[in-house]
């Protein structure tokens, strides 16, 4: 923000700032220095051609050219002759003297442009002093002569002083207050800063702030440590920073500031506060002004509504350039990356040439280092280009943050009259800020890949010849796609698959087709068509062999195949209660492995593992028990019913126990009713065999009746049905346990 504080003439924080017409902002001492005198033949240019305003009062007969009520040694001495010698030299009338100063280039603007002669330190141009004409007399102290001009050191618009010089424009009293504020926290910030290399306790305070190296010094560890010389000589030092917690750098500083000032006073009527604002005129009025002045005619609004509305467009305005710095920060952390990149692919190209170059043996041993030389000459142009981009790119977005930090000063100030005085102005300049971030602004200019091929075909004798083919090639399919071993992997019945493409190719690529057979040996079939180089296909069946490959495609066809990768997935399954498919009144704990419920009701939740192939067994336990409730244990497909018993719908297949007996359900059909209950600590065991299609049910190890359901088909899901009473914990990833297999054998 520091720079939206600085005077563009002197370069220094703003004293005294006034408003120009233009908007601009300039110290009151800096525009004694840059008021200019109108010359003389400018007093016979053609009335379209003078300022709005009264006329300035006729000189006194056999006054000189300076003479008038404004003139004198005070406003000599901050006026200047505004042409050079050819043109002082006479040549030419009125309309060659308004060409060549270009003044009131727009009719009714109320100013136009002009440039003097001499540049400040801070590079705007700025006049010399020219003694007072013989027998003029002295001005106030500020006053400029009736025909002086003040041009703006920004945009170089000029505007002429009126009978009251410079005391005739608005004083920027938001802008004042928000650089004393700003000078209190950085005092306050800078002695409490400490340097950061000190080897004495306590440090001392610091001095400078490397802004590239991000490290506090005090004097004496500048000079030992950081000099001004070398790799050094181009960093920036640079005062140390405010803090949030320095004295008037946070909000409660703008309401200390604001809480004392004096209510401003309208500059014409000195008695009168502002309490009107005049759109016509874009400045706030007094009363006064309305009933007497030249408002009286014009559009006028009440000041606080006015105030309300231009803060509400300037903070709507402010969101375009948040989102815009937003998205700069991002497009830097995009750029950096872009140099690991780079970094890790010229180290790629360095091996890959190094590898070439060793196998030409003696006769390439010369042309190796030319050949490296220019792949890190390469590499060094695409980091420089980077780099001038990461720091074009820092220095709008500091100019952009800047700004906004400055607007959210000036929202914070209490004075709707002040506020409005800079509102209009702001508001543009966050305008064109959010426009300067032009489309494309934010996209890299270079590429991390190398567009360098070495030829490792010719014969010995044209080893000298040998030089990288810098050119694009005709596109061709893509090359075989790399597996990364290393990344693949499997969990449960999901399977995940990595790959890249050769680091030396040259095609492009638009995107990848994974290709997996059914964990039979079967046909392979698409499961993924994209542009992501990773992937991970769920859904598959437990304890099976899956066969992988991947090939890429871009506009001239489809590339080999990869090398083929055998998956094997998970030989028992392991899952717990699914939350987001349960219902409402189901409560879950234990990592999702205990279910109970809040409802004297049947309310049903599922597991998170779906079973289409092979043998699975899971045991639920017990917990609780209280007034004999019914749990149902079995599978269900996804959409079956929630709100009722499990077995109720033709989507459950499910056997329900009290303390007594149990019973097989489906449809709302009750079968094979068979001796045994359950209680407090009691174990209930599933076991879904689908490669012969049926189900057989548990309790304590003891099979309950025959096979509950055969001749099932399809995809299913561990499932559960109990009410308050109950409290079960599931465990999975289990064998089935020998008693159950033998249990089982006279059913087979």
């Amino acid at each position: 923000m520091e720079e939206e504080l600085k005077c563009p003439v002197c370069g220094s924080l703003f004293r005294e700032p006034i408003i120009l017409p233009c908007s601009h902002n300039v110290c009151l001492p800096c525009a004694r220095t840059i008021a200019v005198q109108t010359p003389e033949s400018e007093q016979h240019l053609p009335p379209l051609l003078h300022p709005r305003g009264p006329a300035p009062p006729a000189a006194a007969p056999g006054a000189g050219p300076g003479a008038g009520p404004g003139a004198g040694p005070g406003a000599a001495a901050g006026s200047a002759a505004c042409l050079d010698s050819e043109s002082a030299a006479g040549g030419g009338g009125g309309g060659d003297h308004a060409d060549k100063l270009s003044l009131h280039s727009e009719t009714d603007s109320g100013y136009g442009s002009y440039t003097p002669s001499l540049k400040s330190p801070n590079g705007v141009r700025v006049l010399p002093l020219v003694p007072a004409p013989p027998g003029a007399a002295a001005a106030p102290r500020g006053a400029g002569p009736a025909s002086s001009s003040l041009t703006c050191p920004q945009c170089h618009r000029s505007a002429s002083l009126d009978q009251r010089g410079l005391r005739g424009f608005q004083r920027n009293r938001l802008l004042e207050a928000i650089v004393q504020r700003y000078q209190q926290g950085r005092a306050a910030a800078a002695a409490a800063a400490k340097c950061q290399l000190c080897d004495r306790s306590p440090p001392e305070p610091a001095a400078v702030l490397c802004e590239q190296c991000e490290v506090l010094y005090c004097a004496a560890c500048q000079l030992r440590c950081h000099p001004a010389r070398g790799p050094f000589a181009k960093h920036r030092l640079a005062p140390p920073p405010a803090h949030p917690g320095a004295p008037g750098g946070g909000a409660d500083g703008a309401k200390g500031a604001g809480g004392g000032r004096k209510l401003p006073t309208c500059a014409e009527h000195d008695l009168e506060n502002y309490s009107m604002y005049c759109v016509s005129c874009r400045s706030p009025v007094c009363y006064q002004c309305l009933e007497e002045g030249r408002h009286n005619k014009h559009d006028v609004k009440a000041l606080g509504a006015m105030w309300k509305q231009h803060k509400a467009q300037l903070s709507q305005a402010l969101n375009g350039v948040s989102d815009k710095a937003k998205e700069a920060k991002e497009f830097l952390v995009q750029l950096k990356n872009l140099l690991q990149q780079i970094q890790e692919n010229g180290l790629d190209y360095e091996a890959c040439l190094v590898a070439q170059c060793d196998a030409l043996v003696d006769a390439l041993t010369r042309q190796k280092a030319k050949l490296l030389t220019k792949v890190t000459k390469e590499r060094e142009h695409k980091l420089k280009v980077v780099w001038d981009q990461i720091n074009h790119c820092t220095l709008k977005l500091r100019q952009s943050t800047g700004l906004m930090e400055y607007c959210l000063e000036v929202i914070k100030e209490n004075d709707p009259s002040g506020f409005l005085q800079i509102s209009d102005a702001l508001i543009k300049r966050v305008q064109v800020s959010q426009e300067q971030w032009v489309k494309g602004a934010l996209e890299p200019k270079v590429s991390a890949e190398f567009d360098l091929t070495l030829d490792s075909e010719p014969l010995l004798q044209s080893i000298h010849q040998l030089d990288f083919i810098q050119m694009k090639f005709p596109v061709s399919v893509p090359p075989v796609p790399l597996l990364q071993l290393e990344k693949c992997c499997t969990r449960n019945n999901s399977v995940t698959l990595a790959w890249r493409m050769p680091p030396l190719s040259h095609n492009p690529v638009e995107g990848y087709i994974l290709e997996l057979d059914d964990g039979d040996g079967g046909q392979f079939r698409e499961v993924y068509v994209g542009k992501e180089t990773l992937c991970t296909i769920d859904g598959l069946h437990f304890n099976s062999t899956y066969n992988a490959r991947v090939k890429a495609f871009n506009s001239s066809g489809i590339g080999p195949y990869s090398k083929t990768v055998i998956l094997q997935t998970s030989d028992v399954a392991w899952f717990t209660f699914d939350p987001s498919s349960a219902h409402r009144d189901i409560v879950l704990s234990n990592d999702n492995q205990t279910a109970t419920c809040n409802s004297y009701d049947d309310r049903v939740v599922l597991g998170t593992a779906a079973f289409s192939k092979g043998v699975h067994y899971w045991e639920l336990h017990v917990d609780r028990y209280d007034n004999h409730p019914d749990p149902a244990f079995g599978i269900a497909r996804i959409n079956v019913v929630k709100d009722m018993m499990l077995g109720k719908d033709d989507k459950a297949w499910a056997m329900y126990v009290d303390n007594n007996r149990s019973w097989f359900m489906h449809c709302n059909s009750h079968t094979n009713r068979t001796e045994g209950g359950v209680s407090k600590g009691a174990t209930v065991g599933v076991l879904l065999d689908l490669n012969k299609h049926n189900l057989t049910f548990y309790i304590n190890g003891q099979q309950q009746g025959p096979p509950a359901f055969e001749n099932i088909e399809g995809v299913f899901m561990p499932a559960l049905s109990l009410n308050r009473n109950v409290q079960v914990t599931l465990h999975t990833g289990l064998e089935v346990p020998q008693s159950v297999k033998q249990l089982k054998l006279p059913n087979n």
